[in-house]
């Protein structure tokens, strides 16, 4: 053997297990696609409501409502986009079509539309008024259209499959690309139906053909994810209280129903809603769903959770991995109440002081493994999400530490794993050193997309560990944060 070959090959010997270490971790169980990751970084969005019933002073509209009713004063989509936007929210959702089988749109498929309201002489469409607001505003667009129609005569027939997926035709097709389809598991009731005024059920395991209505939307709108009870894209949490569970993970697994064959929306409220299934075999996060005030849509008597409750579901909402879903509504003047633009507002200024200074950036920061120098430690505090440390594949055990040369004081504890290769760690806890020893102050099992962890007092120090005790691979985590809450 030549001995430039041998060189050559005792050279490669000797730094394999460096190029190894080099290399990316190997993905971990389900994988989030491209839409969800984008669906991830916009974590906080909106869901209006606002048709005849709101007029009307109810929950859920009957069907018989007359459309001579709606008839906004003031109508604004740009101030309710503005108002959501100063609140901290990114998207938002319109309800194109509710129960009450109303379009906010002149759609072809249904005389019970906009178009036969007085409000600007039947010319309207709320749902271009929304797309234009909220694009102009730098928000995503997206829309729910019920699948349950209490007005429609054809509704519970074979005849109304065609007139709601000739809906979704008209909304995927002329109001540009949407971040999310909203769909949820109302199936069928009492109703107007065109007169007969009778309760209508339906199977909703075969009804609706999900496979191929949800295929409409995969045509149509390729970016957009699917929001159902059971995914398949993003899953309910289980309740309408805003909260996921404290340990949650980004994977889930749904079950038919005893005696069924399919999962399908309506059917699946089940108890491993709010927490996730750890290694479900798909990556499905939650949405947290929660309207501002009581109520979907708008009543008088009622008043906007105060900027603190919010925050609060911020943290058991975004800060456990989902997102959250705030339910705006409108008053009969067509905008926003008062008192929710000033609690948007409000609340937009606790996010907005709180997290715009990371005191971690200020740390000297070390781990007890790293996979070379391409997945440093000191990217955990880059800023940018996009970049992560890691371990090598046998190391499933690390700690990291931070160093301050002077004090900080914080609340509030950040961390986020690089959730594009999958979800890992399964335990951790993090100390502070205090009073010359070190504290635990705070443990958990899952991280995800984002943890936020808000201690019982502000922690004085200049030592902060974070000690991860258990994944079943490599260990990633793209992003540390230090806070203190503003007031």
């Amino acid at each position: 053997m030549k001995a430039s070959t041998l060189n050559l090959l005792l050279f490669f010997i000797i730094c394999s297990p460096i190029l190894k270490a080099q290399a990316p971790p190997a993905a971990y169980g389900a994988v989030p696609s491209k839409s969800q990751l984008a669906w991830h970084n916009i974590e906080l969005y909106g869901l209006v409501h606002f048709t005849p019933t709101t007029f009307e002073n109810k929950e859920w509209g009957y069907g018989d409502a007359d459309p001579k009713i709606f008839n906004p004063t003031s109508f604004d989509a740009e101030q309710i986009v503005k108002a959501a936007k100063a609140g901290g929210l990114k998207g938002i959702i319109l309800v194109a079509k509710h129960h009450d089988g109303f379009a906010l749109w002149p759609t072809q498929t249904t005389n019970y539309n906009i178009s036969q309201s007085p409000y600007q002489n039947g010319k309207a469409d709320l749902v271009k008024d929304f797309e234009n607001a909220a694009r102009k505003n730098g928000l995503q667009f997206g829309i729910y259209c019920s699948p349950w129609d209490r007005n429609n005569a054809y509704y519970g027939t074979s005849k109304y499959l065609s007139i709601y997926q000739a809906q979704l035709k008209e909304l995927y097709t002329h109001y540009g690309p949407l971040f999310i389809s909203w769909h949820d598991g109302a199936n069928g009731g009492d109703g107007y139906y065109g007169g007969a005024k009778e309760k209508r059920t339906i199977d909703n395991t075969t009804y609706y053909d999900w496979e191929n209505t949800w295929g409409l939307t995969r045509r149509l709108q390729p970016t957009a994810n699917i929001f159902s009870d059971i995914g398949p894209d993003i899953r309910w949490v289980g309740n309408e209280k805003g909260t996921a569970a404290e340990t949650s993970w980004g994977t889930f697994t749904p079950m038919p129903p005893e005696g069924k064959n399919v999962a399908v929306p309506g059917q699946a409220n089940y108890p491993q809603s709010p927490m996730g299934i750890r290694n479900g075999k798909f990556w499905m996060p939650a949405e947290c769903d929660v309207p501002l005030r009581k109520g979907w849509f708008y009543h008088p008597n009622e008043k906007p959770k105060t900027p603190e409750q919010l925050f609060d579901l911020y943290l058991k909402s975004v800060g456990r991995g989902a997102a959250l879903d705030l339910g705006l509504a409108p008053d009969t003047r067509g905008i926003l109440h008062e008192d929710d633009v000033e609690a948007l507002a409000a609340f937009g200024l606790i996010l907005t002081k709180t997290f715009s200074n990371n005191l971690a950036h200020g740390a000297a920061i070390s781990a007890t493994h790293f996979r070379g120098k391409k997945y440093s430690p000191q990217l955990l505090i880059d800023g940018d999400k996009n970049t992560y440390w890691a371990t090598n594949d046998n190391v499933k055990q690390a700690s990291i530490s931070l160093s301050f040369s002077q004090a900080i004081t914080f609340d509030l504890i950040s961390l986020q794993e690089f959730i594009a290769i999958g979800q890992r760690i399964e335990a951790y806890h993090i100390e502070a050193f205090i009073d010359n020893h070190w504290q635990k102050i705070a443990e958990g099992e899952s991280i995800g997309a984002k943890k936020l962890i808000r201690v019982a007092a502000p922690i004085h120090t200049k030592k902060v560990r974070l000690s991860i005790t258990k994944s079943p691979a490599a260990i990633t985590l793209s992003e540390i944060g230090l806070y203190l809450k503003a007031d």
